[in-house]
């Protein structure tokens, strides 16, 4: 997993729960790289999900609601570093619908051993939108939140459900309608 993965985290963790709860969480953790990232760096995914649980286990928030409110963090720090990725867009449909073959492809340029998960348009029309999410790291609370917060950059009102595929959540079926 792309380290900035990991400073973003550690980042907002740092932000909204203070330095103590990082170093808690690191040090509760078993981490090969003793819990030193670096953005351009590759990690172990194990290690994000320690920190993680670790960190619900502190908060008492469960990971599928931090995973919610690290995506706004994640969404904010991705747009400010790479602008370019979102600015030609007119509404946010149009760029959930080109996550595969325009933004992944951009990332990947980016950071080229990035390991994405794939989205599968199902269904498109002005107001609604299907999609499949596939990844074997689960991580389908994080791609509903960054749908959301694109929603919210072009200031319109969305409502996603959900449904998993599989047991694991490395299957989901994404339900997007515009309000």
């Amino acid at each position: 997993m792309k380290g900035v993965i990991f400073t973003e985290f550690l980042e907002l963790v740092e932000a909204k729960f203070g330095l103590a709860m990082v170093d808690k969480i690191i040090n509760q953790s078993l981490l090969d790289s003793g819990g030193a990232y670096t953005s351009v760096g590759t990690h172990e995914f194990n290690e994000m999900l320690q920190l993680f649980s670790n960190l619900s286990k502190n908060t008492d928030i469960s990971i599928d609601d931090l995973l919610l409110v690290y995506s706004e963090h994640l969404f904010k720090a991705l747009i400010k570093a790479h602008p370019n990725l979102v600015e030609h867009y007119k509404d946010p449909m149009s760029l959930l619908a080109t996550i595969e073959n325009h933004i992944h492809v951009e990332v990947k340029k980016i950071y080229s051993d990035a390991q994405l998960p794939t989205f599968i348009l199902e269904e498109r029309t002005d107001t609604k939108m299907v999609m499949v999410y596939k990844s074997d790291k689960a991580l389908y609370m994080l791609g509903k939140g960054l749908m959301l917060e694109t929603f919210k950059l072009f200031n319109v009102r969305v409502n996603i459900q959900l449904e998993k595929l599989n047991n694991k959540g490395t299957e989901v079926r994404f339900f997007i309608t515009k309000e």
